[in-house]
């Protein structure tokens, strides 16, 4: 078991290999299909209202209900991978199998996909606390920086190798 705490690096980043299992404490940023791409777009505009470098981004809402992965396969989610790795995220969490394209853009920027399991209970239960950084009107869409201690995952894509 990896013991990680966020901001990340490329140093955290080359030593985990596929099938890793980690626990990330720190700041996990969130989003899936509304924000992402708009989050996308202001980086690429050199615009992004939060530091990105380092940045760990799981692709979920947050609501009172919990939290728990989104399929990070949808095109709007899978389209922001390659851009916000190229902007520093160092890691993206979710579920679902990533294209090779997008297997490809993560190697090339030393970035990694991790899974979750998807049990809003268990990843709820890991969250200290939750604000809004961008994009209120989409309610629990909007980008988020959550607080977590000891958050589970399974590295599924790293060095150009994926689980699936």
């Amino acid at each position: 078991m990896e013991h990680i705490q966020t901001p990340l690096t490329s140093k955290i980043i080359k030593k985990l290999k596929i099938g890793h299992q980690i626990m990330l404490s720190g700041t996990i940023l969130t989003g899936r299909d509304a924000a992402l791409p708009r989050l996308v777009k202001l980086a690429q505009e050199n615009k992004s209202p939060i530091t990105l470098e380092g940045a760990a981004i799981m692709h979920t809402a947050v609501s009172p209900a919990g939290i728990a992965p989104t399929s990070s396969n949808k095109t709007e989610i899978e389209s922001s991978i390659g851009p916000l790795s190229q902007a520093g995220v160092k890691m993206h969490i979710g579920k679902g199998a990533l294209s090779g394209k997008t297997i490809g853009l993560l190697e090339e920027n030393t970035s990694l996909f991790v899974v979750t399991p998807p049990a809003a209970a268990l990843l709820t239960s890991k969250m200290l606390s939750s604000e809004v950084l961008a994009f209120p009107e989409e309610g629990m869409e909007a980008l988020y920086r959550i607080e977590v201690k000891d958050f589970p995952g399974i590295v599924a894509v790293a060095h150009g190798e994926s689980i699936y």
